[in-house]
């Protein structure tokens, strides 16, 4: 795995505390709260896979969530863009989060051996 540098670590960081609040500007409550949980910059600063946590979510929603954060994506940009005044902004993929979910089955394995 390749070291990522400082400047895209920052960015990544950044990143992650401004699309929830680019969320939270938006009318829509099926992703207005959504948790965001990791950015993944690719290419400098010219794409991002963005991670949410979907664990309260089942399948049907979770489609329809990533299609309305795809839709609200030029939003979301643009938000980023007036709070960093970068000249670009990375394009956004959204894809749910599983970490949490492999975490989870992890520790329900160890409460299984333990026992």
């Amino acid at each position: 795995m390749k070291e990522k540098s400082i400047n895209l670590q920052r960015t990544e960081s950044l990143l992650v505390e401004l699309i929830p609040e680019a969320l939270s500007q938006l009318s829509d409550h099926r992703i207005s709260s959504l948790p965001i949980t990791d950015v993944d910059c690719k290419n400098g600063k010219y794409f991002a896979i963005v991670y949410f946590d979907a664990s309260d979510l089942n399948e049907r929603e979770i489609e329809e969530a990533k299609n309305l954060l795809q839709k609200a994506n030029g939003r979301i940009k643009s938000y980023c863009l007036n709070a960093t005044s970068w000249y670009k902004c990375p394009d956004f993929k959204f894809e749910v989060d599983n970490t949490i979910e492999q975490s989870k089955r992890l520790e329900d394995l160890f409460a299984q051996i333990k026992k």
